[in-house]
């Protein structure tokens, strides 16, 4: 029997309609209210929700009290990192507080507090998530479902979740976790690219034992309409503020590895993870990271003149099916003081420490590549288990 049959995942009969019409709009699961709506009904509910839930071009949380859902029964809005309404920067403290617009109580799951407690899920009968994420391990996202999943479970809450398409699902690639370096920033033993949607990796956490001591949350997936791993997907919004268009999302499994480093990935600039760049490499590109409120923090190399790489018009020849490593590599080589180039933040980010030693020892692109071939092999058949879609087209 599949880890899929055996695991408390499971969909609602009939939801999984006809992902195969290449012509086939994208209708996601939040946007398919006659399939849970019934389900919500004179319960009281807690969201997880922030600026990427949407139905249409309105905040979940506003359709639903639009809908009839009344303001009472909608108990408490659980918000990740970048807040409810997406209006804090990456890596900025999130306080609790009252939603002006609705009068909803917010509480924060980033910062210390990423998990909620017995006394903040008081009163709730159902708890529905809805963030759209973009398929990296280290987009914390994911991270924040592991914890209510956790916490639903411990406390006997229902999980609805509203499954929203993989930007980056057409594929899987990169080094698998190693669990001595788990963080928020990857938490479980998948790739960089793990190829499912939000919905999908929650079934694979709760088949694959992943919450603590090995419990199960009651879940609930409301699929997409219309999508299959691979179709390109345009978001409605930025899903957070330095992932500001498609194609740096699309780039984002690459140049992220930047962060843990001293290259600059492009923050304080209008072109966050399309370009990459620092004051001791050459080029003919430069640009200058500056403080962008409410988007970029504090970024690396503030006002000084970085040299580099601009990768705006990058589209890969064997389209977008693998982490770019070129530039990460080219970049090491060209440094000149590779004794300072990686901090200890980029072995989180890879989830190992294997990829910073290889590059440190000079292995090429396909050599590094190679030693990834057998685990990734080995989660591609897991993964099977867990796909509510179809693959390419």
């Amino acid at each position: 029997m599949s880890r899929l049959l055996i695991s408390t995942f499971f969909l609602v009969s009939g939801l999984v309609a006809s992902c195969s019409a290449e012509t086939l709009p994208v209708r996601c699961g939040a946007d398919r209210m006659d399939h849970y709506l019934h389900l919500i009904e004179g319960k009281q509910i807690g969201i997880v929700a922030n600026h990427t839930s949407l139905v249409g071009n309105r905040h979940l949380v506003d359709t639903l009290i639009a809908s009839g859902v009344g303001r009472g029964q909608i108990v408490k809005v659980f918000a990740p990192e970048h807040g409810f309404r997406g209006d804090h920067a990456a890596g900025t403290k999130i306080e609790d507080g009252i939603d002006p617009l609705t009068g909803i109580q917010v509480v924060s799951l980033y910062g210390s507090h990423k998990k909620p407690g017995q006394e903040e899920l008081a009163g709730i009968e159902l708890m529905i998530f809805d963030l759209q994420d973009v398929g990296t391990r280290f987009f914390t996202y994911i991270s924040t479902l592991h914890y209510v999943m956790e916490a639903c479970a411990e406390y006997h809450i229902p999980l609805l979740l509203l499954d929203r398409p993989n930007p980056n699902g057409g594929y899987v690639d990169g080094p698998m976790l190693d669990s001595s370096y788990s963080s928020f920033v990857g938490m479980h033993p998948v790739p960089v690219v793990y190829g499912l949607t939000i919905g999908e990796l929650a079934g694979m956490i709760n088949g694959e034992g992943w919450l603590v001591n090995g419990i199960r949350c009651e879940l609930t997936v409301i699929p997409c309409e219309g999508y299959y791993h691979g179709k390109l997907y345009s978001m409605p919004v930025k899903p957070s503020p330095n992932l500001p268009n498609d194609h740096a999302v699309l780039l984002y499994p690459s140049t992220c590895f930047f962060e843990g480093t001293v290259i600059s990935e492009g923050r304080g600039t209008g072109m966050p993870f399309e370009v990459y760049g620092h004051p001791d490499l050459q080029g003919s590109f430069s640009f200058i990271p500056e403080v962008i409120p409410g988007v970029s923090g504090q970024p690396k190399l503030v006002g000084q003149i970085c040299y580099g790489a601009d990768l705006r018009e990058f589209i890969p020849r064997e389209g977008w099916s693998r982490i770019q490593l070129q530039w990460l590599l080219e970049a090491y080589r060209a440094f000149p003081r590779k004794e300072i180039f990686f901090s200890p933040y980029f072995d989180k980010l890879a989830g190992t420490d294997a990829l910073r030693k290889m590059i440190e020892a000079g292995w090429g692109e396909e050599r590094i590549r190679a030693s990834w071939k057998e685990e990734l092999e080995e989660f591609k058949l897991t993964r099977s288990n867990y796909l509510i879609y179809d693959e390419h087209k």
